[in-house]
């Protein structure tokens, strides 16, 4: 994943292949929706993407991102930082998955450029963690991607998620599309009412990425975005995910056949389309059993369990209106990224979407790209996604 923590802590997979399933299933969001006036949102809440707050972090050395980077280069290999990079922790409002107010974070990393100089905004969306530290405001060292992009020349914007940062304690609606999209584009209009204040100059450009559950983040978040008027709507350029799990039922499908073959007695039970039919005991049997594959022993963080239910429940029509994001008509590029070794987000998730994608008639305007990595597994397609996605911004990203 991309800040790209948990999934980069090899440590977390093999406890079970049901990890691997239950971020899947977290990865994966958004809506079968045909048009871009039926997306399913929860109704904004009046004061969605206030500013609340704003406090400086720190100022990175180029010298010390690319010391922190000698350190892990799990993450980022290959990057020359250019800038020395300023970040800041925002509080905004935005809503839970219940369509409540809540107070949020995020952070915004600024390149440390000559006066009055501008730069395109880098909309970044991280992967699952499991604990609040591991959130882009709260972790603002030398390896954080955010940091890493800015010290390229982007202003680069990050969501918390609700759940992380300040809002701690709060569940984290995972893949449930309509909260998700509210948390990223609340923080990007809290972001630009912040740069408006004199703190940062932008060129007028926006770009979005992310990977794992952050590529199904960017993914609902632009969806939403491309249905209203938000200026970021106009301002947007390209988008660029990888390996997220943005057609939840095609992920499940994936995934049931792995979990069959690695955990027998548990796979005889996760049967889609008889789920509904066990008995409670044996539901909340594999409803707990499902919980505590997602949560490491270190978690300080709750989730929302909407996806975990609505799978349950066998509610195809439920996982498809709250959770997929992959049936829709982008207006502006989507370059998604995926690897063919990837279990824990299968790859048939990206293949569906540029299939479902290209049926609604976007032609080459969406395409896909395999990782070469080998074995291009979920975690060894990272380093390789973000080089790639810096090479399909760079002939349109002005002023870096």
């Amino acid at each position: 994943m991309f800040h790209f923590p948990t999934l980069a802590r090899p440590a977390l997979l093999p406890r079970s292949i049901l990890v691997a399933a239950a971020i899947a299933l977290t990865a994966c969001g958004g809506g079968d929706n045909k048009s871009d006036g039926d997306v399913t949102v929860p109704p904004p809440i009046a004061a969605a993407g206030d500013l609340k707050s704003a406090a400086l972090l720190n100022t990175i050395t180029p010298a010390q991102i690319t010391e922190a980077l000698a350190k892990d280069a799990s993450k980022v290999q290959g990057i020359v930082p250019r800038y020395s990079v300023t970040s800041y922790r925002l509080e905004y409002l935005t809503s839970d998955a219940q369509g409540r107010e809540v107070r949020a974070s995020g952070l915004v990393s600024v390149p440390v450029k000559a006066l009055g100089a501008k730069s395109p905004v880098l909309g970044y969306q991280h992967g699952t963690i499991f604990t609040s530290a591991e959130a882009p405001s709260n972790n603002a060292v030398g390896s954080e991607v955010a940091v890493v992009m800015a010290s390229l020349g982007y202003i680069v914007v990050a969501p918390d998620y609700v759940g992380y940062g300040v809002s701690k304690g709060v569940a984290h609606p995972y893949l449930l599309s309509g909260p998700t999209a509210a948390a990223t584009l609340d923080m990007l209009t809290a972001a630009r009412t912040w740069r408006g204040q004199g703190n940062a100059a932008d060129n007028g450009q926006l770009f979005l990425t992310g990977y794992s559950e952050g590529g199904y983040a960017t993914m609902a978040a632009h969806r939403t975005l491309q249905a209203g008027t938000a200026p970021e709507r106009q301002a947007l350029r390209m988008v660029v995910v990888g390996a997220g799990p943005y057609n939840v039922q095609a992920t499940l499908d994936g995934l049931v056949n792995v979990v069959r073959d690695r955990e027998p007695v548990l796979g005889a039970l996760i049967n889609p389309g008889f789920l509904r039919y066990l008995g409670g005991s044996v539901q909340r049997e594999v409803r707990r059993a499902l919980l505590k594959a997602l949560l490491p022993d270190e978690a300080d963080v709750t989730f929302d369990n909407q996806f975990i239910d609505n799978f349950l429940a066998d509610d195809v029509q439920a996982v498809a209106r709250v959770s997929s994001v992959h049936d829709w008509k982008p207006q502006v590029p989507v370059r998604l990224y995926h690897g063919r070794d990837d279990i824990t987000v299968p790859y048939g998730s990206s293949v569906t979407t540029l299939q479902a994608m290209r049926a609604q008639g976007t032609g080459d305007l969406v395409t896909l790209t395999d990782c070469t990595a080998v074995p291009s597994s979920h975690i060894g397609c990272v380093p390789p996604f973000i080089n790639f996605m810096l090479g399909q911004l760079a002939p349109l990203a002005q002023d870096l």
